[in-house]
C-alpha cells in the first residue's frame, strides 16, 4: 500500500488551490489524483470570460485561469500528480481504493482532501413528463461536446432553466448559429449571475420566460417540441397559459450537485437535501483528517471564492497533519 502524509482528489483549481498551499504551509509529500487525463477540471470546457477577477485581478477565460495554477503545480517536484485515476473507494481510516489503467491502487494517507467537484441534476430530478427521445443534455454536457468535442447538439433549442451555465450556453449555441428559442425559468427571476443574464441573454435578443415551465417534452426519435405553462407562486399551474414551441434540443441548467458519495461511503455525515458535508466550519467534515473543498463542499457562483477557501482547506491540512507529527 502507498503512503502519503497528503492526498488530493479532484486537479480543478480547487484541488490545485489546496495542494499548493498545504505546500506553502510545510507538507511536502503530497499525491494529487484526477481521473481526467489533463489538469483543470470542469475549468478547461469553460472557454468564455469572466474569471480570476478578483483572484488574479484581471479577467481570463477558464483555461487560461486553469493554466495559472497548473503552471505553478508543475513547478512544485514535492507535489505528485497521477492523471487518469479514478478513486472508486474511501473508508474511516483514509485509505483510498483508485483505478488506473489496467491495475488497482490503495494509498494510505494521514490526510484527504477531497476536490471531486458537482455533477448536474437531471431532467429525472425535477419530473419533467414526456417521452425520452434523443436531443435531452444537461447544460454542461452540451457545454463539453461544443467546446471540447467540437459537435453540435442541435439547432434549435429550448433551454430549462436560467443557471449560469445555462444561460452562458444561450449565448454559445448563438455564436455557433444555433436558434435558442426559449430559455424557462420557474421562478421570478434568474437564478445565475445578473451580467450573464444581460450579456447571455439580453445582447442576444433571446427569450426568456419567468415564472413558466416545461409541461411536456414531445418526440420520438429526437425532440420535436415541448409545451410550455405558466405557474403561480405556489407553483401551480395557471389555466389556460399553455403553449407550445418547436425543438430539437432541450438544455436542463437546473442547479448542481456535490459529488460527496464517496465521504458518504467512509461514513461522513451529509446533507440530506444539498449532498454537502454536514459541518460547522469550513471545509471540514465529521471524520478527522478528512476535508472537503471547492464546489463538493458547497456550491460557489464563482471559482475565485472557491480558490481562496480551498488554499484555507490546504491551511487547515497543515495544521492537522503538524499536529499529528
Amino acid at each position: 500500500m502507498l503512503k502519503k502524509d497528503l492526498v488530493i482528489v479532484g486537479a480543478g483549481p480547487a484541488g490545485m488551490a489546496a495542494a499548493i498551499s498545504a505546500y506553502e504551509k510545510g507538507i511536502k509529500d503530497i499525491l494529487l489524483i484526477e481521473r481526467d487525463q489533463y489538469l483543470g477540471g470542469i475549468l478547461n470546457q469553460c472557454i468564455h470570460p469572466g474569471f480570476g477577477l478578483q483572484y488574479f485581478k484581471e479577467v481570463l477565460t477558464g483555461p487560461e485561469y486553469a493554466q495559472r495554477f497548473i503552471q505553478k503545480i508543475r513547478s512544485i517536484p514535492k507535489i505528485k500528480i497521477s492523471l487518469r485515476t479514478f478513486a472508486v473507494d474511501l473508508n474511516a481510516a483514509l485509505e483510498i481504493t483508485c483505478l488506473k489503467p489496467g491495475r488497482f491502487e490503495k494509498i494510505k494517507a494521514k490526510a484527504v482532501i477531497m476536490a471531486t467537484g458537482c455533477r448536474e441534476k437531471s431532467r429525472e430530478m425535477i419530473h419533467i413528463p414526456g417521452s425520452r427521445p434523443a436531443g435531452i443534455f444537461p447544460a454542461g454536457l452540451a457545454q463539453k461536446l461544443i467546446n471540447i468535442e467540437g459537435l453540435m447538439p442541435g439547432k434549435e433549442v429550448v433551454i430549462v432553466g436560467s443557471g449560469d451555465i445555462g444561460l452562458i450556453m444561450a449565448r454559445r449555441f448563438t455564436l455557433e448559429g444555433a436558434k435558442v428559442k426559449a430559455v424557462i425559468e420557474v421562478r421570478e427571476k434568474s437564478r445565475g449571475l445578473i451580467r450573464n443574464l444581460v450579456q447571455c441573454i439580453y445582447d442576444y435578443d433571446i427569450p426568456i420566460y419567468f415564472n413558466h415551465k416545461i409541461a411536456r417534452i414531445h418526440g420520438s426519435q429526437r425532440v420535436k417540441k415541448v409545451d410550455l405553462v405558466r405557474i403561480d407562486r405556489s407553483f401551480k399551474e395557471v389555466a389556460g397559459s399553455e403553449f407550445s414551441i418547436s425543438c430539437d434540443t432541450v438544455l436542463i441548467s437546473v442547479g448542481l450537485i456535490p459529488e460527496n458519495e464517496l465521504i458518504e461511503k467512509a461514513g461522513a455525515k451529509i446533507h440530506p437535501e444539498t449532498n454537502c458535508p454536514l459541518s460547522d466550519k469550513l471545509n471540514k467534515t465529521s471524520i478527522p483528517g478528512l476535508f472537503v473543498c471547492g464546489n463538493a463542499f458547497k456550491i460557489y457562483d464563482l471559482v475565485d471564492s472557491a480558490s481562496y477557501d480551498s488554499e484555507e482547506a490546504g491551511s487547515q491540512v497543515a495544521d492537522y497533519i503538524n499536529r499529528k507529527r
